[in-house]
Order: C-alpha cells, then structure tokens, then sequence
C-alpha cells in the first residue's frame, strides 16, 4: 500500500473528513483491521487565510510547497491538497515533489465523466468561481461549467468563510444553497460540485435539487485507487 501525503487544515474540519474516508476506504476494501497509511501536514488556517484576503499567492505558494516537501519527506508516494481554493497554488507544490501531486478537479471530473455529465455547477470559494484556474482544468476533460450570478457567488463564498470552514452549519444556509444549485440546473448544470471540500458537511447529496460531486469524496476515492495499487497510476 502507498502512503498518501495529505496537505490539510483548510480548514480542519474537511481534512479530518478526508483522514476519516480514506480509512474507511482502505478498511472497505482490504477488510479486517487495514487503515490508509497517511503523511500529513495540517496548516495553520488562519495563516493561509490571512495570505487570500492579501491577495498574497506567492506567499502561500511557499507554505504549500513546505508542507508537501514535509509529506515527502514522512513517505509519501502522492500528495494532495484537501482544499480546492488552493489549487491556486497547485503548480508550485506540485513542482516541490518528486511524487505525484493528484489535482482535485481532475477527481471531480473523473465522476462527472463516467456519469455522463458534461456542465457542472460550480460552488465554492469566489475565487474558485470567478477565476480560471479551476475551470480550466475541468476544461481538459471535457467538462464545461457554470457559475452562479453575483448574488449568488457572494452567498456562496460568505457562507464558506464566515460558517462552515469555522465549524458552524445553518438550516437557513443550506436552504440557499439549495436554492443556487436549483438555479444552476435551470441554466444547464447536469450536477453541481461542492468545489469547496465543506460543502458537503453543509449540503448531503439528500438535500440537492440536482445530483452532485463532493469533491471531498472524488479526490479520496482517488488517493484510494492509487494507494492500493502496486504500480504507479500517475504519469
């Protein structure tokens, strides 16, 4: 079994949720007391966050490049990022590492792909719906997406930051979630992805008005696919 390298704690609470489904992953499918061998780094959440509201990318950049070096450096054989925001950075740890770097958004395609979905709705940080960098990705497997309108991203992203990356969850917060994704299947979203990795600890797949990829679980069953296997699957 590979050792999976996990740059976390943004925030904690999703990283401890990735660190719960990869050993229950590993222990589904290997039975008896297996458990995923982990290398992991949890970041101080306020330092990062501290970096986007500066608009200060290259210094976060170098945090994330330092954690996964650190992952290596406990065995990693891959490395993940458990944020999907900070794929801003993506290309700078991915660059620190002699092993795999596994992208996020090519996890949620992966789904979106076999189940015959081409245009996902995209929820989660500002950034991640206004900017280019995630949706490009997407882009390369086929994958359009659509965005909510202004009123809808502020929402979304307050939501993110001001709620849930702190712990809190609201009746009233998922039922305007709700109402976003309903908007986003009526413009042409076959499903939407909580490209927030809390999302999903705010909005169950029982909740949505459209089916949905938590981006949270595609990237674990993932990490798993590769973790399991004998030889590299990565190129």
């Amino acid at each position: 079994m590979k050792t999976i390298g996990l740059v976390g704690g943004m925030s904690w609470h999703s990283t401890a949720t990735y660190y719960r489904m990869l050993n229950e992953q590993v222990a589904a499918r290997r039975g008896g007391h297996a458990s995923a061998r982990i290398s992991l780094q949890s970041l101080d959440f306020a330092e990062v966050r501290d970096c986007q509201l500066r608009g200060a990318w290259e210094e976060s950049a170098a945090l994330l490049a330092d954690a996964a070096r650190r992952c290596e450096a406990g065995g990693a054989d891959v490395v993940a990022l458990c944020t999907n925001l900070m794929h801003k950075n993506f290309a700078a740890l991915e660059d620190a590492v002699s092993v795999p770097a596994v992208h996020i958004a090519d996890a949620v395609a992966a789904v979106a792909r076999r189940e015959g979905w081409r245009t996902l709705g995209l929820l989660g940080a500002r950034w991640v719906m206004e900017e280019t960098f995630y949706a490009e990705r997407l882009a390369r497997h086929g994958i359009d997406v659509v965005v909510p309108d202004e009123t809808g991203r502020e929402l979304v992203d307050r939501v993110v930051f001001d709620e849930i990356t702190q712990g809190v969850f609201r009746d009233e917060s998922r039922a305007a979630y709700v109402d976003v994704m309903r908007d986003l299947g009526a413009r042409g979203a076959d499903a939407c992805v909580l490209a927030c990795t809390e999302i999903g600890l705010l909005v169950g797949p029982g909740d949505a008005p459209l089916p949905v990829v938590d981006s949270a679980v595609a990237h674990v069953e993932l990490l798993v696919d590769l973790a399991l296997q004998t030889e590299p699957a990565l190129a």
